[in-house]
């Protein structure tokens, strides 16, 4: 039996870039307020970080991996996104 590990969309953008349009399924946790509300997130899940470019989304890498979790910052952010963005 195969069973899939979930994958964990953690956007790290500000409310305001949030709003305007993010992905599908995607986590907001705005890159100011990660360190004091990482127990809201599960720290076994691979989790993909997103920003608008990378910077912020790496960052917030630095932080989830110091704090034992497994985190990958998406390369070039949604600049570089090529699906349809939602809002909320």
């Amino acid at each position: 039996m195969y069973i899939q590990n979930p994958l964990r969309k953690l956007d790290v953008r500000e409310q305001e870039e949030w709003q305007e349009g993010h992905i599908a399924g995607a986590k907001h946790l705005p890159l100011g307020q990660l360190s004091e509300r990482l127990n809201e997130l599960d720290p076994n899940p691979e989790t993909i970080v997103i920003c608008r470019s990378g910077g912020r989304s790496g960052l917030a890498c630095e932080l989830l991996i110091a704090s034992g979790f497994n985190a990958i910052s998406m390369t070039g952010g949604l600049n570089n996104w090529k699906d349809e963005l939602v809002c909320d």
